[in-house]
């Protein structure tokens, strides 16, 4: 398969807008939709596939190094894509301290898509884009590697998601999107004509920086009306407190969609908690990015 070709994997686009029936929203005049980013392609979906295509177009068939945690989204994509378009991925992971330890199912996943994993301490992936750390890297990796931010965010990522907000544009009022590393907020945010809300699913406050950096790379200034609500990390990246939990279990049961606990059950709590708050004018039509869905282990 010619790595150029990605229609070849056949992505399921635009993904669908569902409206979806939820009293919490209904008694306040709102109207919540489901933009199920989730069903673009069973390997790649969601802001992956957004994020990774114009990337992979770059890298033309190169291997790819990238970089993520042990349970990162983005590394399962990569790994999955080198799978199916038949270029070898190099992963390197946050903490060396896992080297010696059964992996997880995501990371189990990544390597059994033939990704080759290397775990760093926490110093050397802070310095990843330290030219020398990042030359060293380098050095271990297939000759030629193209190399793709953790998270996936870079210009091309947030030129990639510009097509998802105008996909929403005239359907929606305000969209909100769980965000890591601002990729995909960035480039919805510049494809919208409403309002973009961002979910930090990491702590730290960091963020709006970031997304504001990759927005002036991409655009040469800020585009689109976009604020971050901060109050729904659940303590951190890959923590699920017990409030979270129950909420999406309930939403599970309300709706009969499988929910990601990582950044989309953070974000749907973020949106249903503005809601009941009155943040939102009645007539407004809320959609929600289904940015991926739960892993299947097993």
């Amino acid at each position: 398969m010619n790595a150029f070709d990605l229609s070849r994997l056949r992505p399921r686009l635009p993904s669908p807008l569902e409206p979806v029936e939820d009293e919490r929203f209904a008694r306040r005049g709102l109207t919540l939709l489901l933009k199920r980013e989730d069903l673009i392609h069973p390997d790649l979906p969601g802001n992956k596939w957004r994020k990774l295509a114009l990337n992979l177009r770059e890298a033309a068939g190169r291997p790819v190094l990238t970089f993520g945690g042990a349970y990162s989204n983005h590394l399962r994509a990569t790994a999955a894509a080198g799978r199916l378009l038949g270029f070898p991925t190099v992963g390197v992971v946050r903490g060396d301290e896992l080297a010696g330890r059964p992996l997880n199912p995501s990371l189990a996943r990544c390597a059994a898509d033939g990704m080759r994993l290397e775990f760093v301490d926490r110093a050397t992936y802070r310095a990843k884009n330290d030219p020398a750390t990042r030359a060293a890297l380098l050095e271990r990796a297939p000759a030629g590697a193209y190399v793709v931010p953790e998270g996936g965010s870079n210009v091309l990522a947030v030129h990639g998601c510009v097509e998802l907000g105008r996909e929403l544009a005239g359907a929606a009022d305000t969209v909100a999107v769980a965000c890591g590393t601002g990729g995909t907020l960035a480039g919805l945010a510049a494809g919208f004509e409403g309002r973009t809300l961002g979910v930090p699913v990491l702590r730290g406050g960091f963020l709006g920086g970031e997304v504001r950096t990759l927005q002036e790379t991409a655009f040469g200034g800020p585009r689109g009306e976009w604020t971050l609500d901060e109050r729904f990390h659940g303590g951190g990246y890959a923590r699920v407190p017990p409030a979270l939990e129950a909420f999406a279990q309930d939403f599970e049961a309300r709706h009969g969609l499988a929910i990601e606990r990582l950044y989309v059950a953070k974000m749907l709590y973020g949106l249903t908690t503005l809601a009941e708050e009155g943040a939102f004018p009645p007539g407004t039509r809320l959609a929600a990015v289904i940015t991926g869905a739960p892993e299947v282990t097993g």
